[in-house]
């Protein structure tokens, strides 16, 4: 099989409506090498990168709330920062570069996608607003829309 190991897809494939940071960007636990007194930091099995994760909320309306925050994994030689929150906001967007998935069957036998990223950073933006945008314009936004959530489900 051609497909082997952490699957690459585009950002808006993972969170087609957007995610924002909600917690601290932490370094991942070798649990295999550390010990009581000593922490070890896990470091990724094909780049030999240290590996940080950050928590994110999904902002798709439809991912239910038990299921709106996870993990996504960062490989960085330093401990990435995210960007600033927005003016007057609580919340802080985020995108990320070179996005890959593992899928995986979780403890309780359901698939499970495990998110790595090399990169975090402000959202670009790249679409029109609504009032401003041609109708041929909102039509593939629409189209590229809809075909990134049947490749994400």
């Amino acid at each position: 099989m051609a497909l082997q190991g952490p699957i690459p897809v585009a950002f808006d494939m993972v969170f087609p409506h957007g995610c924002y940071v909600v917690g601290d960007v932490e370094p991942v636990k070798d649990f295999d090498a550390s010990t009581n007194g000593r922490f070890v930091q896990s470091r990724d099995k094909n780049t030999g990168d240290p590996v940080w994760q950050v928590a994110v909320m999904d902002a798709d309306p439809t991912v239910k709330a038990g299921q709106k925050t996870i993990a996504v994994k960062i490989l960085s030689t330093v401990q990435p920062v995210p960007p600033a929150p927005l003016p007057d906001s609580p919340f802080t967007p985020v995108e990320f570069d070179n996005v890959t998935v593992t899928p995986y069957v979780n403890g309780a036998g359901r698939l499970a996608y495990s998110i790595k990223v090399r990169a975090m950073r402000a959202p670009r933006r790249t679409t029109i607003p609504a009032k401003h945008a041609t109708s041929a314009s909102v039509s593939a936004k629409d189209a590229t829309t809809t075909s990134s959530k049947e490749i994400a489900a």
